[in-house]
């Protein structure tokens, strides 16, 4: 926290406004949308919920029309948030492995795929790519691809507020697009883009997420859904299924101050990340995720790669060894294909498959996150490095 969350929280309880909505949330939700350029805005209780109010959205509108179980492609890296609204919806998901470079959704092989969907008359209902660790995924590239079927993106960039991303560089001398002056905000490209305030990320309200859109009809159906889906009578009038995904007014006030020192958080991020570059980027069979040529990535998280044989030490000897000293590390995010409850099931029971190079199991496998929090100091980080290097002696 820095301070100004205080104040506001202060104000919504001299407000008396206590309950979902309210003030404070329809200002956070107008100064959210002036920070990220996208134009509509709606405040709810979490990222997984934004997700799937976007994909009812779809659905209701008959993107799915004819479809028992709609199709959905997804990164397999990611959190079970990002995927698991589709499950909710009953839908089929493919899984899409990421690419060495950025470690995001591969655009050539959704664009394969897409294609494979194409031939086999079963277009899916969204593509749904995220923007891992803070760092955005080639967000023009593949609106692009999913363009030529007309297929919605809806982009998962819960963990990437105060990341930013141009055009992608081949793009550009393909297609002689014009790059605008300076970087867009993660997510502004998408046909819908969610945002998470869990208590880990980067800016957080303890608990809420954002969906934003510039389809003002998107963001207008998911503001009736989240408040379930109550018609305009004096009387409670329902004439669909709704969710209680409200935010409400006291977390919006911490949002709101967290809002205001986003920069400053992406800037400590981005140098706790060089120091532990400084500091450990020399040793043999260490390397860092790499930031994409179009963007800057909030790093989130600082994410190592280990090559057990030229360290010396596996991931998890070296996540074992920080605990020791009472120091939280965590392996990469386990792909979700690989994940029990995705394991493929006989109909009438969704499917899941994946379209696999096995780029995200090696992260999975060799990846180690380490403690990335701003509160940490010069010494703590050193105190870390010291820890991780003894791994390698």
């Amino acid at each position: 926290m820095c301070g100004i969350e205080e104040q506001m929280v202060r104000e919504a309880f001299l407000s008396n406004f206590i309950a979902p909505l309210g003030p404070m949330v329809d200002a956070f939700e107008e100064e959210f949308s002036t920070y990220t350029g996208i134009p509509h805005c709606v405040a709810l209780s979490s990222g997984t919920a934004a997700m799937h109010l976007a994909l009812r959205h779809l659905l209701d509108a008959g993107y799915a029309q004819g479809e028992t179980r709609p199709l959905v492609l997804a990164s397999t890296l990611t959190f079970i948030g990002s995927v698991s609204p589709a499950t909710f919806e009953h839908c089929d998901i493919t899984f899409i492995d990421s690419d060495a470079q950025t470690w995001n959704m591969d655009p050539d092989l959704l664009a394969a795929e897409l294609a494979r969907c194409e031939q086999n008359g079963r277009l899916p209902l969204a593509v749904i790519p995220t923007d891992l660790y803070g760092q955005c995924c080639n967000l023009p590239k593949i609106v692009q691809i999913c363009d030529r079927y007309s297929v919605p993106v809806i982009c998962d960039s819960a963990e990437a507020m105060g990341a930013r991303y141009g055009e992608d560089a081949e793009m550009l001398k393909a297609e002689k697009l014009k790059r605008e002056e300076g970087l867009r905000h993660a997510g502004f490209d998408g046909w819908a883009s969610v945002y998470s305030f869990n208590g880990n990320k980067i800016i957080t309200t303890s608990g809420g997420g954002m969906l934003a859109s510039h389809d003002k009809e998107l963001i207008d159906h998911a503001r009736k859904l989240a408040t379930q889906a109550r018609e305009s009578f004096p009387h409670y009038e329902h004439e669909e299924i709704g969710h209680n995904y409200r935010m409400s007014n006291v977390v919006a006030a911490i949002g709101r101050g967290q809002l205001q020192v986003l920069e400053e958080r992406v800037r400590q991020k981005r140098e706790l990340c060089a120091t532990y570059r400084k500091l450990l980027g020399d040793l043999p069979g260490m390397t860092f995720m790499p930031e994409a040529e179009y963007g800057r990535s909030n790093r989130w998280l600082t994410v190592i790669l280990i090559d057990a044989d030229a360290f010396g030490a596996t991931p998890e000897a070296i996540r074992l060894e920080l605990e020791k000293h009472n120091i939280e590390a965590r392996p990469v995010w386990k792909p979700m294909h690989t994940q029990p409850v995705f394991a493929n099931t006989m109909p009438p029971e969704p499917a899941y498959h994946m379209v696999n190079r096995g780029v995200a199991e090696d992260l999975f496998t060799r990846g180690l996150c380490l403690p990335s929090g701003t509160a940490l100091t010069e010494d703590d980080i050193e105190e870390i490095a010291t820890i991780v290097q003894g791994c390698h002696r």
